[in-house]
């Protein structure tokens, strides 16, 4: 069936509405709505779809669009749930459950007949990572079953105007709405603001005197302090005190009126210590004073990376051990690594080396497994190339010791998302295992990059020349079960987003438990040894970096605007972004 996607922004939803149809021989088409009205109907036009399926929409569709040809909405809430704001409503009202339906697009929102729906239960998570997780397995099950129904002519209209179907229209979630009152709001009402809020709009509050929106929340079970105050700063995060306890704020965006020439998310203590400085300060309402990456007056706090169980409070790194296996965790705030991730990654990798286990699991958690580079971190840098260079090489650093381990099976367990060089970070392992559920971008083009991270050296071991170079140049994502087949990766796990982390423990124990393991092990450091006689992975270092160096320090390269734009939400690129029929890949999208 030719289906075109209509979509405000090639998001993560997008993109596996894209991979998982083109996956099931659909010819699919999208256009980018940001583009207006006129790119649409050229595209209608151009494509002459069957069916047409907005995956994410932000604005109306044309009436001539939708009243000539079927459109089908994804809208993320249960049927009879109206209004632009569905998620934000659902976390903030603390919903026990919530769904997603496909609708029929009509002259009134979210009010068109329903095609499909599925329903799920809500974990305490960011809207974010709610909306790649279990958001995206309902709306992708919905999906498939509503353009089963068109093709095979089976669909029944059933009407929101049904009274078995409760309508509710909730407005557009206002920044009123999110305020935290800090003296008097518990830690639980706090973190759900913060949650319901992520990764936007965020929550408009003050800090230091500055205007600034706040993402990310996560509780802390031991700092206290008066409510509104700064208490400490940890790995890049701030802990600010509530009525009840604390929480960490994980990243700030500077509000654009702020005359900040860098408003964009990024760890916030970072941003904190960028404010300029302000007499009379204190680690209230007030700045303190400057001091490298954070503000002074604020401890640096830091967390075990063996954490006890009973602990509740934020940490992006952790490692336990459970018999012969060792699973070394990490979830970076839009799987972005800096530098300093990187360096802290690469330490906690080492120390999980020392550990006397046969088999270390990477990953494992919900959500992002790595997406590359910080390109939010690299804008803001006084220094962006030297930025980049510095990160890059940090990713390279970390990739490299994956890569030389010899002494044990390395297991990458993709339980959400991948791109770029957190693809690469993952081919570096000895088995890749990925959750049914993930997409993968194993490219670097949409941002103007040739690539490095050893990618010359681990694609083409896994997938052929051939492959690699498809994969790199098309530049389109790619769904776990195509990931699967052209051996991306190694094995599909059929779980939940829940379910993920107790099978990957599960099949991490029976692979420390083969009675092959040591034989593996061995045969993997004589495989290591022939394949750096053949060429040293010094080697594919030195060129790819070569290729990246230029761009990086070309201030001309269209790396910069790209990066720019992604960063800055700007528009970017071709109103065509992608299509199986060999479309136009546009960039900005990751």
């Amino acid at each position: 069936m030719d289906i075109l996607l209509v979509a405000s922004a090639f998001n993560s939803l997008s993109q596996r509405v894209f991979a998982e149809l083109s996956d099931r021989g659909h010819r699919v088409d999208v256009v980018l709505a940001a583009h207006g009205a006129e790119a649409v109907r050229a595209a209608v036009s151009e494509s002459r779809p069957e069916l047409i399926i907005a995956p994410m929409l932000k604005t109306a569709l044309p009436d001539d669009v939708w009243r000539e040809h079927t459109c089908l909405i994804v809208h993320p809430g249960p049927p009879g749930d109206r209004g632009p704001s569905a998620l934000d409503w659902a976390i903030a009202e603390d919903a026990s459950h919530w769904g997603v339906t496909v609708l029929q697009a009509g002259a009134a929102m979210d009010a068109g007949d329903v095609w499909a729906a599925e329903s799920f239960a809500v974990p305490p998570v960011g809207k974010s990572d709610l909306y790649r997780n279990e958001v995206s397995d309902a709306a992708m099950a919905a999906v498939l079953l509503a353009v089963q129904r068109y093709a095979d002519g089976s669909f029944k209209p059933s009407s929101q105007n049904d009274p078995a179907i409760r309508v509710v229209w909730r407005d557009f979630f206002r920044q009123e709405r999110r305020r935290i009152d800090w003296e008097n709001d518990s830690t639980e009402t706090v973190l759900r603001s913060l949650r319901a809020a992520d990764s936007q709009p965020g929550v408009l509050d003050e800090l230091l005197g500055r205007e600034v929106f706040l993402h990310g929340g996560a509780p802390e079970d031991q700092l206290r302090g008066h409510p509104g105050d700064l208490l400490a700063t940890r790995a890049g995060a701030v802990c600010r005190a509530t009525r009840d306890g604390a929480v960490w704020i994980l990243e700030l965006r500077p509000r654009k009126s702020s005359g900040d020439p860098s408003p964009f998310r990024r760890p916030a203590a970072p941003v904190l210590a960028s404010f300029p400085a302000s007499p009379g300060t204190t680690t209230g309402s007030e700045r303190p004073p400057r001091s490298g990456d954070r503000p002074a007056g604020l401890p640096e706090v830091t967390a075990p990376l063996e954490l006890p169980s009973e602990r509740k409070t934020w940490t992006d790194i952790r490692y336990r051990c459970h018999g012969d296996v060792g699973f070394l965790a990490f979830s970076f705030p839009g799987g972005a690594m800096s530098t300093s991730h990187c360096h802290r990654l690469l330490a906690a990798y080492r120390y999980a080396l020392t550990r006397p286990t046969s088999v270390l699991v990477l990953g494992g958690s919900r959500d992002f497994f790595s997406n590359g580079i910080h390109l939010n971190v690299i804008e803001a840098s006084a220094d962006p190339a030297g930025e980049s260079w510095a990160n890059l090489n940090a990713m390279n650093d970390l990739v490299e010791a994956v890569l030389r381990t010899t002494d044990r099976l390395v297991v990458a367990a993709l339980g959400g998302n991948a791109a770029a060089g957190g693809v690469m970070l993952a081919l570096a392992a000895d088995e890749v295992w990925c959750r049914d559920g993930v997409v993968l971008n194993p490219h670097y083009r949409r941002m103007g990059l040739y690539g490095s991270e050893y990618w010359t050296y681990s694609l083409p071991r896994r997938v052929g020349s051939e492959t690699a170079q498809r994969l790199t140049t098309d530049a389109v994502p790619v769904s776990a079960a195509s990931a699967a087949r052209i051996g991306l990766v190694d094995r599909l796990v059929p779980a939940s987003v829940r379910e993920f982390p107790d099978e990957v423990e599960r099949m991490a124990a029976a692979l420390a438990a083969a009675p092959g393991l040591g034989r593996r092990i061995a045969m993997k450091a004589a495989a290591r040894r022939t394949d750096e006689g053949r060429r040293p992975l010094a080697e594919y270092r030195r060129a790819e970096l070569a290729r990246m160096h230029t761009v990086f320090f070309d201030p001309h390269a269209p790396y910069h605007a790209l990066r720019s734009a992604f960063v800055r939400k700007l528009p970017h690129g071709s109103a065509r972004p992608l299509s199986t029929a060999g479309g136009q890949v546009a960039g900005g999208v990751r």
